[in-house]
């Protein structure tokens, strides 16, 4: 059906990258977006390999690579900063792509450039909101504003909600499920320019979930010219908060005291924390799993059809799937309708066990399991609190449930994780 008059509402990753996989499927998608100008905002995002394997698919793997860094090991730490648990990461543990780290407005303008270079310089409406749709037997008119106030109607076969976590198309499609819900966590996002740590992409989670939990990533090497990385630092807390807002203004010291005691030999998190450049405030809010994505001629992808804690890095990942299964179906099924059953079918279910995975804590769970069984204290010997085996089956079990079965597991006697103050355990991995 390449002459399908396709509508995008929303031009952040899960919009952009679904035209781009349209255009490649034959189809001239054109995007609605609400703000007047893009600009690379946000923070970090962690990309697996599966994400990789997409931006590759979209022949964007080069330029991705130049953006971002290349992630090596993943460490975890109790809230004293004694080691818990490692693991390599994607190319380093045996997959075919990379895990990767990025700004998240530099992957957005990295496929906002592509569209208008592939899709022509009209594909992106910028300054038009989306107030709401109406559904026809065979199309859907969408009822725009303008940045001046001016409003229109837009008429297509088909519209594309990737409008995020606060979709006005959800809203209007599941009104019942619209309220938020606060999750009693609150998170504080900021970046640090500082010098490399660790192996140079290593990924670092601390602390004590029952307390404060920390995560640290590079996003930027050699940034802007300076010899130093660009770090991402996430850090989450029980707070009382209500507003959903990306944008809030945070500030370190609310979360300094949760880190007094922490000491990582390659990391001096409280002057990282001091040192940040920017910190802003978001309560996880909880969007409980849909049972339909489609109303009509209306689909929902991204973060607006299954918004999910940013933790396991795989939201953003996920609306990136979510783009090229669409457009394989739409390019596959002569009728509009099936072709949307089709990719509900393949999506929603995976999906929604992901967002429920994530509720679960996926698997940061192991630094709680300690925090427990030590009561709170240091330990002399993780082996005797958490021992390896244990850790490497929760590993495993998560990757597996997001689409990345660990390499090596069943066939690989020796554990796949390891950890580096005793290296010897990880053979398998040495």
């Amino acid at each position: 059906m390449p002459d399908l008059d396709i509508a995008i509402i929303g031009a952040g990753p899960a919009g952009l990258a679904a035209a781009l996989r349209l255009h490649q499927q034959g189809f001239r998608p054109r995007i609605y977006e609400t703000v007047p100008e893009l600009k690379p905002l946000g923070v970090g995002i962690d990309v697996k390999v599966y994400g990789s394997k997409e931006l590759d698919d979209l022949g964007l793997l080069e330029e991705f690579r130049a953006i971002s860094v290349d992630a090596q090991d993943s460490i975890f730490y109790n809230k004293y900063g004694q080691e818990i648990y490692a693991e390599l990461c994607g190319v380093h543990m045996g997959y075919h792509y990379e895990q990767r780290f990025v700004h998240r407005g530099y992957l957005q303008m990295l496929l906002y450039r592509t569209v208008l270079d592939r899709l022509g310089a009209d594909a992106v409406v910028q300054g038009m909101r989306c107030l709401g749709y109406t559904n026809h037997d065979d199309a859907v008119t969408l009822h725009l504003r303008a940045a001046d106030g001016t409003d229109s109607e837009v008429t297509a076969d088909l519209a594309i909600a990737a409008d995020g976590i606060k979709s006005t198309i959800r809203q209007q499609m599941h009104p019942e499920q619209s309220d938020p819900v606060y999750s009693g966590i609150t998170m504080w996002r900021g970046t640090t320019l500082m010098e490399p740590f660790g192996s140079g992409g290593t990924i670092l989670h601390i602390g004590a979930p029952q307390s404060s939990s920390m995560i640290v990533y590079p996003i930027a090497e050699n940034f802007e010219g300076t010899g130093k990385v660009l770090v991402n630092w996430v850090v989450e807390a029980m707070r009382d908060e209500t507003v959903e807002d990306w944008n809030q203004a945070g500030s370190v010291e609310e979360v300094l005291p949760y880190y007094d005691e922490c000491d990582i030999v390659h990391l001096d998190v409280q002057e990282m924390l001091r040192n940040a450049r920017e910190v802003y405030l978001f309560p996880l809010i909880r969007h409980d799993p849909l049972d339909s994505w489609i109303d009509g001629r209306v689909v929902l992808i991204g973060d607006a059809a299954h918004a999910m804690y940013p933790r396991g890095g795989n939201g953003a990942c996920q609306a990136i799937v979510d783009g090229g299964v669409l457009a394989q179906k739409l390019a596959t099924t002569d009728d509009v309708p099936a072709a949307l059953q089709a990719f509900q079918a393949e999506r929603l279910p995976v999906v929604n066990g992901i967002v429920m995975a994530h509720r679960g804590e996926g698997y940061e769970v192991i630094r709680r399991m300690v925090e427990d069984r030590t009561e709170g204290k240091r330990f002399a010997d993780i082996e005797d609190v958490l021992p390896l085996a244990e850790a490497d089956a929760i590993f495993s079990a998560y990757h597996a449930r997001v689409g990345q079965p660990r390499v090596g597991v069943a066939d690989v006697g020796e554990p796949t994780g390891f950890r580096t103050e005793h290296i010897a355990r990880g053979a398998a991995l040495r």
